[in-house]
């Protein structure tokens, strides 16, 4: 690993098919479909791998269902939802998914008939108005005013005003989890029923959405397939979950080099910790190559450190751009850092590289994918990425 050329990241095809097995032992103990989502993990370099395992993929947009319709086998389902859809993509849509789940009942009064013309299965996104996030208000989406989702209320309205809307929906979703167990995701399911129970013997499937944190070693899998099981038995529906995370958990690295150390403590007077640490100039960046550290934000794992002041040598880590805050965090190592050393930072192969830019010219790390013990360059990037996209 110390001869890579830094910044990229790996993605441990050994560790990502562990996930699929996990993923692919609850389809075959429930009869339920697990769905890739494309927006947290799109390196089609690795569909085939998915495909042998899952049920397909979903899309958050047209050209994430034109890289599922293009990069897995032909037997894969593709599904797609976006809070509204363009005109001008609609028809290309029809002829490359299967599955289409509107956002609101606007948007199914305005593409649902030429939807199930084009033979797709068509649902419906519900909003349960069960908010189980705590701290995480971005990504909540039963929070108050939310734009995702249609609440009972406006769920009833539509068809009051338009009766034949329900002829056709063929299912209903739900996508109110993020990072969490499968309590979050039995109380959802408590509430979804008794809002909207009396609408699923008309339905085809009942989609859980994504959030689920299957292959987490902690994970309630027995709960998982309770839930899963009781929509089966009660309603007759297929159950379809699309989870991003537990797809690609902690299968991909991102490697990086440190540039300088700059050695606050020679300076500091002591009085404020902060002013005399010592801070690690990386060749990667927070805001570029992993933006969740601040839009969520969180402290990414790095191998073989600890947190502030648990090991002998405490670092604050940042970025080489002009931004103050492209700051990772703090970190503590058992030995001083050098100017060279090459460092991981863990869990990075689910929303980094789909979320990664080019701002301040920063160039995108490469990306290699591990199998065993052999390491091969899948991709790499050059100044032509940068100023392309400009």
């Amino acid at each position: 690993m110390q001869d890579l050329k830094t910044p990229c990241y790996v993605i441990d095809e050994d560790k990502l098919e562990k996930n699929l097995q996990i993923l692919r032992g609850v389809m075959d103990r429930t009869g339920c479909k697990i769905l890739l989502a494309q927006k947290a993990f799109s390196n089609y370099g690795v569909y085939p791998l998915v495909a042998k395992y899952l049920a397909g993929a979903t899309a958050s947009g047209l050209f994430e269902a034109r890289l599922c319709k293009e990069e897995m086998p032909r037997n894969m389902e593709n599904h797609i939802f976006s809070p509204a859809f363009r005109e001008e993509d609609f028809q290309e849509i029809c002829l490359i998914c299967d599955h289409i789940v509107f956002n609101s009942m606007k948007q199914l009064e305005k593409f649902g008939e030429r939807a199930k013309m084009a033979r797709m299965q068509v649902g419906l996104r519900i909003n349960p108005e069960k908010s189980t996030q705590e701290g995480h208000a971005i990504y909540d989406p039963c929070a108050p005013g939310s734009r995702l989702g249609t609440t009972l209320a406006e769920f009833e309205a539509g068809f009051l005003a338009n009766p034949k809307l329900l002829e056709l929906l063929d299912g209903l979703h739900f996508h109110t989890l993020c990072e969490q167990d499968s309590d979050a995701l039995e109380e959802t399911w408590k509430v979804f029923q008794e809002k909207f129970g009396k609408y699923l013997k008309d339905m085809k499937w009942v989609n859980f959405g994504g959030g689920h944190h299957i292959t987490r070693e902690d994970y309630d899998i027995a709960r998982l397939e309770k839930v899963i099981a009781q929509a089966r038995e009660t309603y007759g529906l297929m159950v379809y979950l699309e989870p991003g995370e537990a797809i690609a958990l902690n299968a991909g690295s991102l490697f990086t080099t440190v540039l300088e150390v700059q050695e606050k403590h020679l300076y500091g007077d002591g009085k404020d910790p902060a002013g005399s640490m010592d801070i690690l100039i990386l060749d990667t960046s927070a805001a570029c190559h992993m933006p969740d550290v601040i839009e969520m934000p969180y402290r990414p794992p790095l191998k073989n450190s600890g947190e502030e002041g648990e090991k002998n040598h405490t670092y604050r880590l940042g970025g080489p751009t002009c931004l103050s805050g492209d700051v990772i965090g703090v970190y503590s190592f058992d030995e001083e850092v050098k100017e060279g050393d090459v460092l991981e930072f863990q869990d990075m192969a689910i929303y980094s590289m789909v979320k990664n830019n080019t701002f301040n010219g920063m160039p995108l790390p490469s990306i290699y994918r591990k199998k065993g013990e052999k390491i091969t360059l899948w991709k790499e990037f050059s100044y032509e990425d940068f100023k392309c996209r400009l």
